[in-house]
């Protein structure tokens, strides 16, 4: 494994700060990091609120703000 000199220089500053090794500082910090990527996936999306209405329209895809975009401008100039 290979580590930027200036991390790898911060953590060994940490770890004897602390009074520990530096396997233990890189130990935990990985495990850290992992434990909050797998909260990450474990949390579930709440549903988006909607307003005036009973949810998205069929068929429209949210994650395309293109599309949405050209929706939109749609329905302002029929209104």
């Amino acid at each position: 494994m290979t580590i930027d000199d200036d991390l790898l220089q911060e953590a060994k500053a940490v770890a004897l700060a602390s009074g520990r090794t530096l396997t233990d500082l890189v130990e935990e910090a990985l495990r850290e990091k992992l434990a909050r990527r797998r909260e990450g996936r474990a949390r579930t999306r709440e549903p988006m609120p909607t307003f005036k209405g009973t949810g998205v329209f069929p068929g429209v895809d949210r994650n395309d703000s293109a599309a949405l975009l050209d929706l939109m401008e749609r329905s302002d100039a029929a209104t």
